[in-house]
Order: structure tokens, then sequence, then C-alpha cells
């Protein structure tokens, strides 16, 4: 009978309504006067936007895989406020370390590394208006797993629930946007080539959370 009621209880999870409840882990990377400082800094010079409040307008959900294959590696390298001296080919951009506001680790666990609301720098482009989503692992060795899938669509439902979320991109998906008015980069030749989290990932996740009328990246 528990045995039952488990599986029953995953299907309603995975093709149900909504669901508002979630277990989500606070595991706060620094968020300090001078991560602040640089995140505006960031949202001025790339993005062309004048604020005091580092924070975001969410209307998109970036999904993306870490590549770094265990939650202490990622967890060390979102940590700091800047950006650690090897990473030339985007320390030209700003000095602001690559981050985002979760985390999801191999067997499924949740982790909130910032505010929701908490500016990142995980897209270019989008930073200002998007949920930034990190899975642990993504390569060969180290797949993205089914506890990680699950985890990703019930976050994502919670993210559409909760906020007024427009769309869903993997963020291979980004460069879609660059002639749209939510593109605010302010570098034309700004690029990185992305795979990440993979075609066959994102097309499993928006199977389960098309309920939510979140929208794929526009098309030309």
């Amino acid at each position: 009978m528990k045995k039952l009621l488990t599986v029953l209880w995953f299907y309603l999870f995975l093709v149900g309504p909504l669901q508002a409840q979630i277990e989500i882990i606070d595991k706060p990377i620094v968020w300090n006067e001078k991560r602040k400082q640089l995140s505006l800094e960031y949202l001025s010079e790339r993005h062309g936007i004048e604020t005091d409040k580092p924070e975001i307008d969410p209307k998109i959900i970036v999904v993306h895989h870490t590549v770094i294959p265990t939650l202490e590696g990622t967890m060390r390298a979102f940590m700091e406020p800047e950006l650690p001296g090897f990473r030339d080919a985007i320390k030209g951009a700003s000095s602001l370390n690559v981050s985002s506001q979760f985390v999801i680790d191999q067997d499924g666990t949740i982790y909130r590394l910032l505010p929701e609301t908490a500016f990142a720098r995980h897209v270019i482009g989008l930073n200002y208006c998007a949920f930034g989503i990190e899975n642990v692992g993504g390569t060969k060795e180290v797949p993205l797993t089914k506890a990680q899938l699950i985890s990703n669509i019930a976050l994502i439902k919670y993210l559409a629930e909760k906020y007024e979320v427009e769309y869903l991109i993997g963020h291979y998906e980004y460069t879609a946007f660059t002639e749209t008015p939510l593109w605010k980069e302010t570098d034309d030749n700004y690029r990185t080539n992305k795979n990440d989290p993979s075609k066959k990932f994102m097309k499993k996740i928006r199977k389960k959370v098309k309920a939510t009328g979140l929208k794929a990246a526009p098309t030309k």
C-alpha cells in the first residue's frame, strides 16, 4: 500500500496542477556590499539599467548545468563576489562572479543560493529579468539525473505560480532573445556559446510543465 501511494504521489506531482509546496534548502553564497556593488555596476554597464537595488524583475527561467561534478565544487565556484582570475573569457565584461538563485544537486535536493529576486550573473543579456537554475553535473561522466529532472519540474512550477514569469528556456537558447525588447546587452559582440542543459533535458521538462503556460524561446 505504501509503495502504491508513493507511485500515485509522484504521478500527481509530475502531471497534476501547480504545486505550491516545495522543499528548498537555503545554502547562501556571499551576498555582501561588494557583490551588491558589482551587481549594480553590471546592471548599469551591461544592461543599461540605473537602479539602487540589485534585484530582478523575473520574466524568464533559465535552466543550466554546471559541468562541475559536485555540489561542493559548484558552491566554491559561485561563493565569492568576484570572478576568479582564470575566467578571462568573461572577466572583461565584469568582475562580478557568476552565480544563480538556485542549484539542484544530483540527488534532486534544491538549494537557494540567493534571495529569490536577487540579481545573479548567469545569462548574457537577460540577467536583469531571469531566474537561474543550475544543475550539478551535466557531462558524459556525470550526467543529469532523474531526480534532478523531477526537482526542476517542481521548482519551475513553484516559480511560475509565485511570479509573473513568461518564458522557460535552456541556457543554449538565450540568443533567441537578441531581437526582442527583453534583450539588454550593451556590447553587441559579447556572446558565449552554450549547450546546457541539453535539448533532450529541456524537452522532458517542457512536457511536464506545459500547464504553466510558460513560453519557449522566440523563433524568427
